[in-house]
């Protein structure tokens, strides 16, 4: 799938060889587009990099500067980050040099070296505990981690580089990515998202899965949250690319439109797997929601974007068909 400009671009992408880092790059080695991909392979694979894609191990800010030094480039895709919730309230000093001050070096190379476009990967967690569900751009920001306040700082930065700089970006603002593309899948050495945490119990990898809170306001008891397929997510991107303008910094959500509890997440992953996965009840984790769902109505309207794989089924499908994959790999 092509940029909404049509025209083929060089490109750096941070993070690359991470989760949806990776599957970007993929996307857009396919629809033409030339790829360095930067990763310190701190938390990403080396073997998740995509053929055809040149890899620059490093910082994200030094590696990338460096890089620019020696090209232009026709824009920067950044989704380089610490990005656990719980870490962030440990150790906080390691997500605000981490994210924020690695952002503000990035900007600053690309502004020193021409690079004109800017797409960056944010998070839902920016809107914190929201008044209402699904989730509008226009819902105040009040992120209640440390990880959300990293990435919403991130967002206002690249809002004031844009005013005074020209520079031409979008930030996309997402919740649970799920399922794969091929060989390029979700591998954390440390896992808190509930599809892959599921699916290790289906190999054995896991006793049970815990259910936090079966007191929810919900037709089941258990909080929804909204799934999006890393594909459509990647897709996004390329069309992000496309929208960007000179002077903006455009913010756009994106979910598939539909929620999922927590109990359905887990009867899907029976469904798949054939597999009885136990799940006990938990005590609710303080802070969680009821309902987390994201409007991506202007995502729709503006980049041209439809989620074309939201059937939770299948999301499902692709994650087990790649945990499988792994697993087989694995001495």
């Amino acid at each position: 799938m092509p940029t909404s400009s049509g025209k083929a671009l060089k490109l750096i992408v941070t993070g690359g060889a991470g989760y949806v880092g990776s599957v970007c790059a993929a996307r857009l080695l396919e629809a033409g587009h030339e790829v360095v991909v930067v990763d310190d392979l701190s938390t990403g694979h080396a073997d998740a990099v995509p053929e055809g894609a040149r890899l620059v191990e490093g910082d994200a800010a030094d590696a990338t500067a460096a890089t620019l030094r020696k090209g232009a480039f026709d824009g920067v895709l950044h989704f380089a980050a610490k990005s656990l919730v719980g870490e962030s309230m440990q150790d906080p000093g390691k997500y605000w040099r981490g994210n924020v001050f690695t952002a503000i070096r990035l900007l600053d190379a690309m502004r020193e070296h021409g690079a004109p476009r800017l797409v960056f990967s944010s998070t839902a967690a920016t809107y914190g505990e929201p008044e209402k569900s699904p989730i509008p751009e226009t819902a105040p920001t009040r992120p209640t981690n440390t990880y959300g306040a990293t990435k919403l700082a991130i967002d206002h930065a690249i809002t004031s580089y844009a005013n005074a700089h020209g520079l031409a970006a979008v930030s996309l603002r997402y919740f649970n990515v799920a399922g794969a593309y091929g060989r390029y899948g979700e591998r954390h050495a440390t896992e808190t998202h509930l599809i892959p945490i599921v699916l290790q119990v289906a190999t054995g990898d896991r006793a049970q899965v815990q259910i936090y809170g079966d007191d929810y306001p919900t037709e089941d008891r258990t909080a929804i949250r909204d799934y999006i397929h890393v594909t459509d997510l990647a897709d996004a991107h390329l069309l992000a690319l496309g929208r960007a303008k000179p002077g903006e910094h455009l913010i756009y959500n994106l979910g598939n439109g539909t929620g999922f509890s927590v109990r359905q997440v887990i009867e899907t992953c029976r469904e798949v797997t054939g597999h009885a996965i136990p799940a006990v009840v938990a005590p609710r984790r303080a802070g969680d929601p009821a309902i987390l769902v994201a409007a991506s109505d202007k995502a729709r309207e503006e980049l041209g974007w439809k989620p074309e794989r939201a059937d939770l089924h299948g999301i499902v499908t692709d994650a087990w068909r790649f945990t499988r994959e792994l697993t087989a790999r694995q001495p």
